[in-house]
Formats: C-alpha cells, structure tokens, sequence
C-alpha cells in the first residue's frame, strides 16, 4: 500500500507570546488568568477574524496563528498590539498583559487542524526574539509587504536561530505605540533633555546610487560618532540607537525626543572613483534651525581630514572652553591608505549584523592589517573576533588559544596607538579571564577615560568591573550605556544584570534578567540565582532546569554531566573576590544546578 503524502501549503504563520507570563502568574494567577482569557475572547479572536486568519491553537500564554495572507498577517500583528496597548491603559504596569509577535511566510505540513514544520518553527523563533510589543519578520514576510502596507521596517540583518540551519533575515515592524507614545520596542518614555550638550548623529545618506556602497556612508558615520563621543562635554547617542532611524520618514524633532537630544546631525555620501563628497548639516532640535551646514568635495583619500573638520565644527559650536589638547587627543591615527579603511569598514559591518560569522568579520580585519600594518583598529577587530570564538560554548576546549590571540592582537593594537580607546576594552578581556584582574582593570578605565561616552564600552565595562567586584561601579557603567544607546542590543540589559546581581539589587536584577532572551548561555542561570536571593526558590529551580536542559542542548553540553554545570558558570564568570564568587556558586547549588 503507497505511504500516504504528507498535506503542505504555503501559509503565513503569526506567533504570539505574553512578556513576563511566570512572573504575572507569580503575582496573581486567578487575576492573570481571567485578563488572558477576555483579551483573547475580546481583542484577538475578532481582530485575526477581521484579517481573515484562523487561531491554529493556544499554547498557554502562546497562541498560532494561520493566514492565506503575509498582509493580512502583519496587519492583524499591528492591530492586535494597538489594542493590546489600549487595554493596558491605565493598568498597573506589573499586571500589564504585553505581546511579542513573529510571523514568517513559509511551507507548513498540514495534519487535520494543527501545522507543522521549518515555517511554523521560523514564526516561532522570531517571537522569541522580539521585545515586547514588538513585531519582528522574515524577510520573506517583509518581501511581500514592504511595497503594500505604510509602516516602516528596521532591517535587523540576518540572525541564527535555533534549530535553524541557514541565518533568518529579520525586520522589525516599527509602530506607533498607543500605549506610551513611543516606536514599539523603545520600552521607555521620551527621555529627559541632559544638562550636557547632547547629540544624536543619523546615518549619512548613501547617495552613490550602488547599494554596495552602503557600508561606506555607515562607517564615515560610525567614524563621526566616535570623534564626537571623545568628549566630555557631550552626550552622544550611541551607533545602533541612531542607526534606527535609517530610511525611516521621522522628523528631526520626533528623533531628538525619543533619543532625548537637543542637536541632530545629519548628511549625505556620494562616492564616485577617486572622488568623495559629503554635506553635513547640524541641526537645532528645539526650533528647527539649522546651525551650520558644509559640503566637501574631496579626492577619497581626504576623508578623514573632512571627518576631523566635521568634528572639529560640532565642538566648535556646541562645545565651549574645550583645552586644546582635548582637541588633541581626539584625533585618532588614521589608516595610511584606503584599502585597509574599506576593509575594516567592511569588518565593523561584518560584526554589527547579529548572528553574523565573526570568521567573515576576520578576514576583512586580517586584509586591513595586510594592507597597512600600522593601523591599530585592524588588530583590535581581530581581537573581537577572537573573543566571540573564545565565548562559543561549541568551542570552549580552545578556549584557551583564542584568548591568547584576543590578547596578542589587542596588544599589537596598543602598541600601534596607545589612545585606540577600543583596543583598551579589547585587552582587557583577555586579561579577564587570564586572571589578571589588575592589568584588566586598568585597561577598563584607561578606556572609559579616553572616550566616556562609547556605549559598546561602557556596558563592557559594567560586566567586567561587576567580575572585579565594583558592584555599583559597574551599575551605573550599564545605567549610562543604556541612556546613550536607547536602543541598545540585549547584551547590554544581560551585563547589567550580571552587575546588580553583584551590587546585591536583586529585584533591579530581575527587573533586567527578565527582560534578555534566554540565548544568552548564562542569562537564565543568573535568572535562577537573583530569585533564589529573592526567597523565591520554587521559580529559582524551574529556572535552572530550563537553564541547564538549554546548556545540555547546546553544542558541546554532553560533556557537562563530568565538569558539571556550576564550575563552567563560574569559569564563564571569573569573578575577583571569594566573597561574590561564593555568593553566585551557593546560589546556584540552591536552586539545584549540579555542581
């Protein structure tokens, strides 16, 4: 008898999760339960009937959801979350019921009522990795919608997702929230206009007309951020909270309140063979005016004298009383030739697209040192890339000759330009987890000093001065990080966890751990720890099973059962003092994870 084919379809599949589901059933089940039940009774079974869709099934706190539609999907994502905001208004924000949405469009396997397979799995992952409120999509989705729907989309780039063999090209829906007035996903009000002169500088305009060269008008940006964040005086928004904006018809008002700024940059790039030109203008946010504009047509080759006057005319204007050899230090050694800036350009970009190979990112590092051995950013790249080899758990026996080549490049960096702010932050890795807490230290606020207002570092920082035992140190290191990176990635919140943890701030910890995805190897176990701290030990050991049943599942985690769980949390997380070294491990025997 023939084996009877399998039932497929293509089909767009909407996955929706509640933030913070345990932690709501914690404070009050009966009242969760009941306010569960009337928003999917009241606002999401009329609202995906309206968009022609059909609730697969409910999964807890997580329902499935199918349409013949990638438009009417993402539509009913938007409206599901208006109303879900709606609904929260006037809410108590601890019994807020919030979303996170996925959809993909993908080939499902059919079986009477329920679907199955890789384009149901994608929807899900991408709900995992949305924030809350959030809406993320697959590229696949976002192909069949850019042209059709009037939101706007910020394209994540490709991400890894478990179980998933090929990266997931992601886009973020960027919505209006009706709840607090905000893009979905900022999670915060406008912010509070600094005392400081602050700035927020948008992605120069690609003008060329070649996609290709798109990398080129990002890293003359990234290169302005950086000059300008080398002073004091300034508060100066972070690349990927900026970067948000790109292509996005926002005003420069609305950008200036979200990012809590009073001054906007912004500017074009036009390449063409030898030649480059560049405008800039600087904006006053509060009354539109412009305060200066320049253009500068120059051979490529000029491009960092034109950086350094684009610099030098911000401080200029904003800046008063600056000492000149403030001004000074600020000018970085730059690449004696452009080969070797289009490479490390082409790295940076390589390392900024999350779930990106950082053996890619290598290669453009390794060609930029080739192409002119004296520029320091391409040693300190390359130690980056060690380090994320140093970090994968699927790695760790060679743990040990990746760090020792993080902390031969990032030496060879210093060594070149001892003011390369990064490659300080860079060393000072290795030398973590060598032991060398004093030379780390060191290295950390050398770093902090040459340029106080790099986000990137600043929540490095708070990570390794929280393993050096400067708790509260290391909390307002992630608290600025944060404020000049509004829109900052999950590693930020996981360090800053890590540091209130240590600062012994266990509901602050929590308020932070349950905000990271669980992807993080060590996120949920430090989950575990804060709430055993917080007498909550039942929810601690759930936590730890989940976390240790994940560590298991990882590459490499059948060797766990012989060194045991707790000796690679604390290998992972060398902390200094005997006293926070003892506190994480008796934390996390209590909540059951195997020695």
């Amino acid at each position: 008898m023939a084996e009877k084919r399998a039932q497929r379809r293509l089909a767009a599949i909407l996955a929706a999760d509640v933030v913070g589901y345990s932690r709501l059933m914690e404070h009050d089940e009966a009242g969760t339960l009941a306010a569960l039940k009337a928003r999917r009774n009241e606002v999401l079974v009329p609202v995906v009937a309206q968009h022609n869709g059909r609730v697969v099934k409910v999964m807890g706190d997580g329902v499935l959801v199918e349409f013949a539609s990638a438009v009417d999907a993402v539509q009913c994502a938007i409206e599901v979350q208006k109303r879900f905001d709606s609904a929260n208004r006037g809410v108590p924000e601890t019994n807020r019921i919030i979303l996170r949405i996925g959809i993909n469009l993908g080939d499902v396997i059919v079986e009477g009522q329920d679907i199955y397979g890789d384009g149901v799995n994608v929807a899900a992952r991408l709900e995992a990795l949305a924030e809350p409120r959030g809406i993320y999509v697959s590229g696949s989705v976002y192909e069949q919608v850019k042209r059709k729907l009037a939101s706007d989309f910020d394209d994540l780039g490709p991400q890894v997702v478990k179980n998933i063999i090929e990266p997931v090209q992601v886009y973020r829906v960027r919505q209006q929230s009706t709840l607090n007035g905000v893009h979905a996903g900022a999670e915060q009000q406008p912010l509070a206009i600094p005392a400081k002169p602050s700035i927020a500088v948008l992605p120069f305009t690609n003008m060329s007309g070649d996609p290709e060269q798109e990398y080129f008008s990002d890293g003359i940006t990234e290169d302005i951020i950086t000059e300008i964040s080398r002073f004091r005086n300034f508060i100066v928004i972070a690349r990927n909270s900026s970067f948000a904006y790109k292509g996005a018809p926002v005003s420069v008002a609305k950008i200036a309140r979200e990012l809590g700024v009073t001054y906007i940059l912004e500017g074009s790039v036009r390449k063409s063979g030898s030649r480059v030109r560049i405008t800039a203008q600087l904006i006053d946010s509060q009354t539109g005016g412009h305060i200066w504009a320049d253009r500068y047509d120059r051979e490529i080759a000029d491009v960092f004298s034109v950086q350094d006057e684009i610099t030098q005319k911000i401080v200029g204007m904003l800046a008063v009383g600056l000492e000149e050899d403030t001004l000074e230090r600020a000018k970085r050694k730059h690449p004696e030739n452009l080969t070797a800036y289009d490479h490390w350009l082409r790295g940076k970009r390589k390392l900024s697209m999350v779930g990106s190979d950082s053996l890619d990112a290598r290669c453009h590092f390794e060609r930029a040192a080739a192409a002119d051995p004296n520029f320091s950013r391409a040693y300190s790249g390359l130690s980056v890339t060690y380090q994320m080899e140093a970090l994968d758990f699927s790695t760790a026996a060679e743990g040990t000759i990746a760090y020792d080549k993080a902390f031969e490049y990032a030496q060879m960096a210093l060594m070149l330009d001892d003011a390369d702010y990064q490659a300080h932050i860079a060393l000072a890795w290795p030398c973590l987890y060598r032991g060398d807490y004093m030379r780390m230290k060191k290295h950390v606020d050398r770093a902090i000093m040459l340029n106080p207002n790099d986000a990137d570092s600043l929540a490095s920082a708070s990570y390794m001065l929280a393993m050096y035992g400067e708790g509260e140190r290391a909390v307002e290191c992630a608290q600025t990080a944060v404020r000049l990176n509004p829109r900052h990635p999950d590693w930020y919140i996981a360090f800053q966890a890590t540091a209130l943890f240590t600062a012994r701030r266990y509901p602050e910890a929590f308020a932070a751990r349950i905000k990271v995805p669980d992807y993080f190897i060590d996120s949920p176990f430090f989950g575990a720890a804060i709430l055993v701290q917080m007498d909550r030990l039942d929810e601690a050991r759930q936590w730890a099973e989940r976390a240790v049943a994940g560590l298991r599942a990882r590459p490499g985690g059948a060797q766990l059962p012989a060194k045991g769980c707790i000796q690679l949390l604390l290998d992972n997380n060398p902390f200094r003092l005997e006293e926070d070294r003892d506190h994480f491990a008796e934390s996390m025997r209590k909540a059951g994870v195997p020695g």
